[in-house]
């Protein structure tokens, strides 16, 4: 798996290099400021960016909108955000084109090695990897409901957007995986994602509940 790696603090990148590959990432560049992001995400095109927030030169919202540009030229390229806080704006931006994996974990809230791994991992397939935290600073500010959902069906979509598999979302609801399938079944046909590919449907599930 190639990674471009973008952290302005040198230890926490040099860190985050090593631990990369020792779980066998290539890290086809290690970046500090948005520019050189930019740069190696179009000259590489990697199968994960890993990507601070607040970069050089501004140190604000550098690295999210860096990681915006190079998606526009490489459609579907998976990002996970790694951030002390919730950008919003540039947040959902990041979700609303509804392409390629993405992630957004909160620094102080990744716990070991294995949770971070997992993560870019599953963003590199594809998936979602969204921190709890996120997830709620989004939903909590959209100004359309997914009104067709239940309660229910809303904490199945919740902790799919955390990307957990079902059987981890039944251990987490205390129900069967089979009621855990059916609401997952039922989530898809309310919001209309009627085809084949169900790793597919999750995803576009999880941006539609997040996007707006």
């Amino acid at each position: 798996m190639r990674v471009v790696l973008a952290e302005d603090l040198f230890l926490l990148r040099d860190g985050l290099t090593t631990l990369l590959a020792a779980h066998g990432c290539e890290i086809v560049a290690a970046v500090e400021t948005g520019p050189e992001l930019e740069r190696a995400l179009l000259e590489h095109r990697p199968d994960v960016a890993v990507v601070d927030v607040r970069l050089p030169p501004t140190q604000t919202d550098e690295g999210l909108r860096a990681a915006l540009v190079a998606r526009r030229e490489i459609p579907g390229l998976p990002v996970l955000v790694l951030s002390q806080h919730v950008e919003q704006l540039y947040a959902r931006e990041l979700l609303a084109d509804g392409t390629g994996g993405i992630g957004y974990l909160l620094k102080d809230r990744v716990f070991n090695a294995e949770q971070f791994i997992d993560a870019v991992r599953r963003v590199a397939a594809g998936g979602t990897a969204m921190d709890p935290e996120v997830i709620s600073a989004l939903v909590a500010r959209r100004t359309t409901p997914l009104e067709r959902l239940t309660e229910r069906e809303r904490e199945v979509l919740s902790l799919m957007a955390e990307g957990r598999s079902n059987a981890a979302i039944a251990g987490q609801l205390f129900v069967s995986e089979g009621a855990v399938s059916k609401n997952i079944a039922s989530i898809f046909g309310k919001l209309g994602l009627e085809t084949s590919d169900d790793t597919n449907r999750r995803v576009l599930a999880v941006l539609e509940y997040l996007k707006q």
